[in-house]
């Protein structure tokens, strides 16, 4: 199985607002695949999200779809920085864990 960690970082506080709009557009998608569990939380300009999947293909076809997609077009819109990073695990990692996962993770800046 596999899990991916995603951490994000508005450009500002405000930007909460557009990303809250497009995260019910992507979860909405998400229900409709075989993702196994989704985990998220954040506060102010820092947000993260995991998910666990049965395979790489389920995963990637989610995020190169939709509205993930849709969102990945935006994200210099909103971000600063975006991190990533999947990993092979049978569940998802607590959130001290996945964060300090993330330093070895792919690294967007805008």
């Amino acid at each position: 199985m596999k899990v991916t960690i995603t951490s994000i970082e508005l450009k500002n506080p405000f930007k909460f607002f557009v990303l809250s709009t497009i995260s019910l557009k992507i979860v909405k998608q998400l229900k409709l695949t075989n993702c196994r569990k989704l985990k998220n939380t954040g506060f102010w300009t820092k947000h993260y999200t995991m998910t666990l999947w049965n395979n790489l293909e389920d995963m990637k076809a989610f995020a190169n779809s939709g509205a993930h997609l849709n969102a990945m077009k935006r994200s210099k819109e909103i971000s600063k920085e975006i991190r990533t990073i999947t990993i092979d695990a049978t569940e998802l990692p607590k959130w001290n864990e996945a964060k300090q996962l993330l330093n070895n993770g792919k690294v967007i800046r805008f």
